[in-house]
């Protein structure tokens, strides 16, 4: 049998026997749960005596959304102290003379971190229900919307995992990963939104088209590879909601875009933090 990775296996153990883990389990359930309750309540109000089976595709939506947020909130907080804490509890040296390799101690960190993550995504699944009670979704999107989650939050790990090897301190780190995730998410949707309207007004005023530095085929182009790429319009395109351009073919799906770019860019950023582990002077 092979031999389990022991430092993945301590950080699974300490990961999961924390009493914290429990108390955010429940705080993120609360949270996610306050949604939907909250919003049923709301459709119940507005038609008193009876619930509406038709706004229960609302209701994916909604609980969808928050739990994009709520992941892009806790994954980078997580995996953002998982090598700058080693540091300051001056530990790092300790594990780096062991025999495992830095790429082994890089993924066993980010792992640990994600698997916590991945138990609080599964952890909704109950709530999810809800929806099928009335109908008006397909399980089809449902797998959809959790592989999008665990190709999102494997991108987010990996940021906050190569701020927390380039940073020697947590809290460092923890803001620079929050600022990254924050325009990866916000920062390239407004340049989208952004690029739209240029192109629009580019288009609108034909007559002065020659006094534009770029052809509008372009920005449509960037417009469209910021949407494919962007979290936010993915979800809601696999919602059904139809919000990425379609002017452009870039060979692949918006699915196919947005998997391939982000484990190839979470996996650059693993083999960096990787190389900042070996063992320098300044360590």
């Amino acid at each position: 049998m092979a031999e389990i990775n022991p430092v993945l296996l301590k950080e699974l153990r300490q990961r999961f026997r924390n009493k914290k883990a429990s108390w955010l389990l429940a705080l993120y359930l609360v949270v996610i749960g306050a949604f939907v309750l909250g919003f049923t309540y709301l459709n119940w109000r507005n038609a008193p005596g009876f619930y509406q089976p038709s706004r229960s595709q609302e209701i994916f939506i909604l609980l969808s959304v928050a739990q994009l947020f709520l992941l892009a909130f806790v994954t980078p907080g997580l995996t953002a102290g998982a090598i700058s804490g080693e540091r300051e509890r001056q530990t790092l040296n300790v594990l780096l003379t062991t025999r495992l390799t830095t790429w082994q101690i890089i993924w066993s960190k980010l792992v640990s971190s994600n698997a916590f993550v991945v138990l609080l995504v599964a952890a909704t699944l109950p709530l999810y229900s809800i929806v099928f009670l009335y109908g008006g979704i397909s399980p089809g999107q449902v797998a959809g919307v959790f592989g999008f989650y665990l190709v999102t939050m494997f991108l987010f790990g990996c940021i906050g995992v190569a701020c927390s090897a380039f940073f020697r301190k947590t809290g460092v780190s923890t803001v620079t990963a929050y600022g990254l995730t924050f325009a990866l998410s916000a920062g390239t949707a407004l340049l989208s939104v952004f690029l739209i309207e240029l192109d629009r007004s580019y288009r609108a005023g034909a007559s002065a088209a020659s006094s534009l530095p770029l052809p509008p085929d372009f920005i449509t182009g960037v417009a469209q590879f910021l949407q494919e790429t962007n979290p936010i319009f993915v979800l809601m395109e696999i919602l059904g909601t139809n919000s990425i351009l379609n002017d452009f073919n870039f060979g692949l799906p918006y699915w196919g875009v947005y998997t391939v770019l982000y484990l190839a860019a979470g996996a650059l950023l693993l083999f960096w933090s990787a190389r900042l582990l070996f063992p320098r002077k300044n360590n």
